[in-house]
């Protein structure tokens, strides 16, 4: 009867149940009740399936780092309001749609505290990705030659969070910057939150990004519902501490 039940188990795909299987029914031989035997386990399915889709998500973000926000030097960097960054860790701007712009130099941190607070939002049930700014408009500029470019934006906007990670002085051609400017707009309509590190003033986009009205726009929007983390403090770049 156990290789019947293992059987199909298997063939229902459920695995965390096939897992638990052997000390449920010790314990049903034992005398617990049937009830809390089959409660027991729905319980370890649930939990294996839960388990399996987190994994996914951390998988899919294509995070680079295993940093946390338990392993960020918050000690090294004073600047930082610690406070502040558990309060974003509790999520609650993404229920409302914010962006995060982390601003400073190279070195004090911005990236360990977006991949960090990414991380936290996956753990919880949130989809999200990681995207060095400079490969997405690489694929945002690839996916003109084989119009993907609208199956791209709709994947890119269907993520509650997006992390940009370092937006700087970059070569863009007018193609790459129009569907940047597009993919934050949708997202901006679409209320989900994106997360840029940066070691540009707002000012200083119009140097990366034409035509001035398109900046405006785009600012406009991105300020409308953000937290500014501006970080002047020293580089934590001392071959061991999160970026």
């Amino acid at each position: 009867m156990k290789n019947k039940i293992n059987d199909l188990l298997e063939d229902l795909k459920f695995k965390g149940m096939a897992l638990a299987l052997d000390s449920q029914i010790a314990l049903a031989e034992n005398g617990t009740a049937a009830q809390e035997i089959i409660c027991n386990l729905l319980r370890e399915e649930l939990s294996y399936r839960q388990e399996r889709s987190m994994q996914n998500r951390l998988r899919n973000a294509k995070l680079p780092w295993s940093w946390t926000l338990n392993s960020f030097p918050f000690e090294k960097q004073p600047d930082v309001n610690k406070n502040q960054i558990m309060t974003l860790a509790g999520l609650d701007f993404l229920q409302r749609g914010e962006n995060i712009i982390l601003h400073g130099k190279t070195g004090v941190g911005k990236s360990g505290l977006a991949v960090g607070i990414l991380r936290q939002a996956l753990i919880a049930g949130f989809r999200g990705r990681f995207y060095d700014v400079q490969r997405l408009l690489d694929d945002l500029y690839a996916s003109l030659a084989d119009r993907s470019t609208t199956r791209l934006l709709n994947t890119l906007c269907r993520y509650d969070i997006l992390l940009l990670d370092e937006l700087g002085y970059l070569t863009l051609s007018k193609e790459q910057m129009n569907t940047f400017f597009k993919l934050m707009k949708e997202r901006y309509e679409a209320e989900k939150s994106t997360i840029i590190t940066t070691n540009l003033e707002p000012d200083e986009w119009y140097s990366l990004l034409k035509p001035k009205d398109m900046v405006d726009a785009l600012l406009d929007r991105l300020y409308h519902r953000c937290v500014v983390i501006k970080i002047t403090g020293p580089s934590l770049r001392d071959g061991s501490s999160s970026e």
